[in-house]
């Protein structure tokens, strides 16, 4: 096996930052090389300097790809020999069809310089059918789901000729069988001779897939595993990512369960534009102070639309149900009155809803409880500043200060500003989803053991996970979502995996199951 990439001392400082340095990284011709290491490790960084997006001469060491020199001085740069990258964030315009996406900015043209749509179009299907996909080229990007988003960014990698494909957290939006049809198809380029490296903070997708392992922690190499060596287990690469032993996971917790805080009766949801369907139906659950409820579904079940209707009606239209806090009927009409009854909703996609990516970690965290900063309509400027400082010590928030950009941080370390932001409302119900999405094994503990102290301050937590281990490993009882209807109720200690599934793959038209058969 010939070596394809060698990255020798690389070093990259931003102003009061050295993401990487001193970095070596080999990777073997057809091989799947994975990288692991904590948020803020340097992974994506490293990537970047590969992939040209941060050019030559803005870092120092030196890359050989293909047994040449690379001085990339741009994405063009790198993608013409061969070297594509797919970030974690897709790049995709949802407007386009799939065939426009897949040769933005590389099209297809006849003699004339025209684009010709129909060449298109049938090398389109090609490259789709080669990633296992059945879509009509023509079909808008935006209609369809980040799975198929996920393998359309392959397909247009494949239409570059890629020889050096780089996936940063392919998996970490998708649903357990998108990631092992995903995982698959690297199989398959991999039996083709394409040379993947993979971005992944799920240990068990990279002991199952990648050929060798490197471990980035603080922006330095710390070594290069070889997965068919015995001892390779997840273990191993956990202590080099964090420089210790996990030797839980899940941090222990004796649950002190309290009084009832939250209950949800009847609660039912129309989608938000088609007319008659219906995405939640007659949901009821009930959550108490000290506790940790999950909730688990497949992707469409409903988990994050029964969150948002909820949290101040931000999803859907015609909703009906009742909200019960503390013994007493509410009404959550909107965020401000779902805050002003001590609810708070810690969205899944941060980017988006979580957070302002332009504005300073300050602004962010007091973004929710601005009226605590402001007695007399002005904001305290110097308390707000105090505040963010204390969430950033106590979350352990990885930055020099907090008046930098928040779309700056890594990605675990910008769920914690997220976190901040929610915990300083004093919420009495926080409702978490996908609140580990993205984020290392040590951040995850982190939050875990946030989760924790809530609980053990008579807080009740509501988290939404696709991670079944993650349920179990922190809830006290868990809800199970199929098609929007909530189809089950498990205490952790009667639950597994296996059961949890079975209550989540039952069809709409199927009856739901008796308590006794439940459990």
């Amino acid at each position: 096996m010939s070596t394809i990439l060698e990255m020798r001392s690389i070093t990259k400082e931003f102003p009061g930052v050295k993401a990487l340095s001193d970095v070596t990284l080999t990777v073997e011709q057809g091989e799947i090389h994975a990288i692991c290491g904590e948020n803020g490790a340097g992974k994506s960084t490293l990537m970047k300097v590969l992939s040209g997006v941060y050019p030559h001469g803005t870092y120092d060491g030196e890359i050989v790809f293909d047994g040449a020199p690379a001085e990339f001085g741009s994405i063009s740069d790198s993608e013409r020999r061969g070297v594509v990258i797919i970030h974690q964030e897709l790049a995709l315009v949802p407007f386009l069809s799939v065939a426009e996406n897949i040769f933005l900015g590389n099209e297809t043209r006849n003699r004339l310089g025209m684009i010709d749509w129909n060449a298109a179009n049938h090398k389109a299907a090609a490259l789709l059918k080669r990633v296992g996909l059945d879509e009509n080229p023509t079909t808008p990007v935006g209609t369809l789901g980040v799975g198929k988003q996920q393998l359309i960014e392959i397909a247009k990698a494949l239409s570059k000729e890629v020889k050096l494909l780089i996936l940063d957290e392919p998996t970490a939006a998708l649903n357990d069988t998108d990631s092992e049809h995903l995982l698959g198809l690297l199989r398959s380029l991999k039996e083709h001779g394409i040379t993947s490296i993979i971005i992944s903070h799920k240990l068990n997708e990279i002991e199952e897939i990648a050929d060798r392992t490197t471990i980035i922690r603080d922006g330095r190499t710390i070594e290069t595993i070889d997965m068919s060596e015995p001892g390779s287990t997840q273990d191993r690469i956990i202590r080099g990512m964090v420089g210790r032993d996990l030797e839980h996971r899940y941090p222990e917790r004796t649950a002190v369960v309290g009084d009832e805080v939250l209950r949800v009766e009847n609660w039912s949801v129309d989608h938000p534009t088609q007319l008659g369907r219906q995405i939640i139906l007659d949901a009821s659950f009930h959550v108490r102070a000290g506790e940790v409820i999950g909730l688990a579904g497949l992707m469409g079940a409903g988990r994050t639309e029964l969150a948002m209707s909820i949290f101040g009606r931000t999803y859907g239209r015609n909703i009906r149900g009742d909200v019960y806090k503390d013994g007493k009927k509410i009404q959550v009409r909107n965020v401000a009155e779902a805050i002003s009854h001590n609810l708070a909703y810690a969205t899944e996609d941060r980017k988006h809803y979580g957070l302002n990516l332009i504005d300073d970690i300050r602004h962010n965290i007091s973004a929710a409880a601005l009226d605590k900063l402001a007695p007399r309509g002005w904001v305290n400027g110097n308390e707000e500043l105090r505040v963010a400082e204390e969430y950033r010590n106590s979350l352990n928030i990885k930055t020099p200060n907090v008046l930098d950009s928040v779309g700056k941080l890594s990605g675990g370390n910008q769920q914690k500003v997220v976190l901040s932001k929610w915990l300083y409302t004093d919420p009495d119900v926080l409702i978490l989803d996908e609140p580990t999405r993205g984020i290392d094994v040590g951040a995850k503990y982190e939050i875990y053991t946030i989760i924790n102290k809530m609980v053990a301050a008579g807080k009740a937590v509501v988290v939404i996970s696709s991670e079944l281990p993650e349920l179990l490993g922190i809830c006290d009882r868990v809800y199970t979502l199929a098609f929007g209807r909530i189809t089950g109720e498990l205490p952790v200690a009667e639950a597994t995996q296996e059961r949890l599934m079975e209550l989540m793959t039952i069809e709409r038209d199927q009856p739901l199951p008796t308590k006794e058969t439940a459990s």
